[in-house]
């Protein structure tokens, strides 16, 4: 029997009747409906053709049903795939407490290692137990008795009850609300701060403010003696990349020295970077390979060794490039003239750029924070102060500069900003590139970035404490003071880690279980909310990831402020420093080039591939040594996150009883954030 729709169409169903054909076209992954006007029928928006038939609304309907399925389906299948990760980490058993992963600033002694994860699981337990003890109270109906009524009630829970309320009122109360009101405030004074940044960037974009370059700083012949230095360690995915997009930048060969620093403890490693040099010798590029047995002061300690090699005279300029770092050709021409004619500038800082910032969802978060930091932080200190943080790389010193400073030291783990700071006290000025850049990687992985933002924000408080008496001593003027002390170190690297873990992973929980303090909504959600929205407009691409990045900003506090205090008061392996793990991506420009240029690509490739007799030769020459059992990468559990997570969750659930909707929902996601991070499932995963 023919199909009903094939009957319908011949119109030989009742009494010659003739329907509007439909045909239906199955596209990946969408569905299209397309309209056939029987031979003969009117044209469409006729009399006869205006309404829609019934079948063909119920094929819509369908359709659109279908795709709602498919979505469903998908999400499902996510949830699926994040739920079995889960269990896998939970049945490994693998923890951030791990001897091969014990994270910078927590080594050394296990009972500082554990400090604060104690204190949380503590607080975790108090939690539950306070949460038991309000939901039978409220089913009691004590919560809406006075005190005095309550404590004629017999019974030992009762009095217990009493006693708990008693002690909130006079003593818990009081004191939580005085600690809330100091965090607002700071809170606020940070908010204020962040605002003024962005007033600021708009007004440099409103009025095409930027570094100016004199009249003819790049004539002819004018390529002063510039060194390039490239400071890696066990580096092996990037060495390649680096050095060639270094060697190949755009400067007269004869003015331009490539040392290569490699404190690489690996044998292997270094023969392969060796071989890299000498590949590009061959070349005619003036690049030197410096290699230190002993890495003592880690990179500022390699930067050190290699300013005091004795050709370093010769030369007027230092560039830093980080072993991840690919310029492009014309880096040289774009910054170095911006020093002539203004010999009191110290420092070219360009901003940098990342290839795998879609990678996942971290390294999206993290470019949100990097690009507000280039984009508003440098440039409107650049622009209004001279003044700002070096980055460590990507930078034109000015070796006067360096030396006149006191050279590198290895004092902290933070040796760009110690650098910057004594550059400043005595008197010398930066100067922010925005439209240039230098593109790198991000960390893909959690335990990487944990690892990092442990050593950017222990090294501020190590040199704080070292520097505040110069500083206090400076012939600088009373607001460059005012500007060090209080809002570069105090505000931004103490004060903002202080407050986002007081404030929104103990105090806002902590309310919920003593509501005689109070927590405004417009602390937890509004002005956070606002903030957010401020951070994220430097990268307007990555606004739908707006909610993720203001609780991955919350959960990464506990982090931060035990890196802060870790450097403040000298706890553990502060002086720990551990090498940000690549991946080796090749940046976009380089896989353009390669495309446009076939020729110089096949010479690249077969240029940069180790020349293995040549390694097999020089074994005599550097011994090899007894090879390190290779660390296989794994997904953890990270125990202080996983228990706050359980303490904000618990502390939702108490909300409930007190009816706080806007609480609520905030301890709920950020419970479940601090539950995604704390099993390791919003970097790299690793199968």
């Amino acid at each position: 029997m023919a199909p009903w729709w094939g009957q319908e169409a011949r119109g030989g169903v009742s009494g010659g009747v003739t329907g509007t054909p439909v045909v239906v076209k199955m596209q990946t992954p969408d569905w299209a409906i397309s309209e056939v006007p029987p031979p003969g029928s009117p044209a469409a928006g006729g009399k006869d053709g205006r309404g829609k038939n019934a079948r063909q609304i119920t094929w819509v309907l369908l359709l659109k049903a279908h795709r709602a399925a498919g979505k469903l389906t998908g999400a499902a299948t996510a949830a699926l795939s994040v739920a079995a990760a889960a269990r896998r980490r939970v049945a490994a058993g693998r923890t951030d407490s791990d001897a091969d992963n014990a994270p910078p600033g927590l080594g050394g002694s296990p009972a500082l290692r554990t400090r604060l994860y104690g204190f949380i699981r503590a607080s975790l337990l108090l939690s539950v137990l306070l949460l038991a003890a309000d939901v039978a109270a409220h089913a009691q109906g004590w919560h809406l008795a006075a005190l005095p009524d309550l404590e004629a009630v017999e019974g030992l829970f009762a009095a217990g009850y009493a006693a708990w309320m008693r002690a909130r009122a006079a003593y818990l109360g009081p004191a939580l609300q005085f600690l809330t009101n100091a965090c607002v405030v700071l809170f606020m004074i940070q908010s204020a701060d962040r605002l003024i940044l962005c007033l600021g960037c708009f007004w440099i974009k409103l009025r095409g403010i930027r570094p100016d370059v004199e009249a003819g700083a790049q004539e002819e012949g004018d390529f002063p003696m510039v060194l390039v230095q490239i400071p890696m360690c066990n580096e092996k995915e990037v060495y390649q990349q680096s050095i060639g997009a270094v060697c190949n930048l755009d400067w007269p060969r004869s003015n331009f020295l490539v040392q290569v620093l490699d404190d690489s403890d690996d044998a292997a490693t270094s023969a392969l970077i060796r071989e890299e040099v000498e590949k590009w010798q061959r070349e005619g590029v003036r690049v030197l390979y410096r290699h230190r047995v002993i890495r003592d002061g880690y990179k500022a300690g390699n930067l050190k060794s290699a300013m005091n090699c004795s050709y370093v005279k010769d030369y007027e300029f230092v560039v830093i490039f980080d072993a991840d770092f690919q310029p492009q050709e014309d880096f040289l021409k774009l910054t170095v003239p911006h020093f002539k004619g203004k010999e009191d500038v110290g420092l070219v800082q360009a901003r940098w750029s990342f290839v795998n910032k879609d990678e996942n969802l971290l390294t999206r978060l993290q470019n949100i924070n990097l690009c507000f930091h280039f984009e508003v932080e440098q440039q409107v200190n650049g622009a209004f102060l001279n003044f700002f943080g070096f980055n460590g790389t990507a930078g034109v010193w000015r070796i006067k500069a360096l030396e006149d400073s006191g050279g590198w030291m290895e004092r902290t783990t933070v040796e760009d900003m110690d650098i910057a700071v004594r550059a400043h006290l005595k008197g010398w000025k930066f100067l922010y590139l925005n439209d240039v850049e230098c593109q790198c990687e991000l960390p893909e992985s959690y335990e990487a970035y944990r690892k990092q933002q442990h050593r950017w924000h222990s090294g501020p408080m190590q040199l704080f404490r070292l520097c505040f008496v110069d500083i206090i001593k400076s012939k600088i003027g009373f607001w460059k003071k005012f500007n060090l002390i209080f809002l570069f170190f105090l505000l931004r690297k103490l004060i903002l880690p202080f407050y986002s873990f007081t404030l929104f992973c103990v105090i806002l929980p902590m309310t919920m279980f003593a509501p005689e303090a109070e927590l405004p909504a417009w602390v937890v959600c509004y002005i956070p909310a606002t903030m957010s929205l401020l951070n994220i407009l430097p990268a307007p691409k990555s606004f739908p990831f707006i909610v993720p990045y203001l609780l991955f900003e919350n959960t990464m506090s506990v982090t931060k402020f035990n890196a802060m205090i870790s450097g403040l008061f000298q706890l553990g392996s502060a002086y720990e420093w551990v090498v940000t793990k690549k991946s080796g991506r090749s940046s976009e420009g380089d896989l353009v080039a390669l495309v446009e240029n076939e020729k110089q690509s096949k010479q690249l490739r077969v240029g940069s591939a180790p020349n293995l007799d040549s390694l097999a030769a020089k074994e005599e020459l550097y011994p090899k040594a007894e090879p390190k059992p290779k660390k296989k990468k794994h997904n953890r559990l990270y125990r202080k996150e996983l228990a706050l997570s359980f303490l904000l969750l618990t502390a939702a659930a108490r909300s409930l009883l007190s009816v706080q909707g806007i609480h609520f929902y905030f301890l709920l996601f950020q419970g479940v954030s601090f539950l995604v991070v704390g099993l390791d499932l919003i970097g790299e995963q690793v199968e």
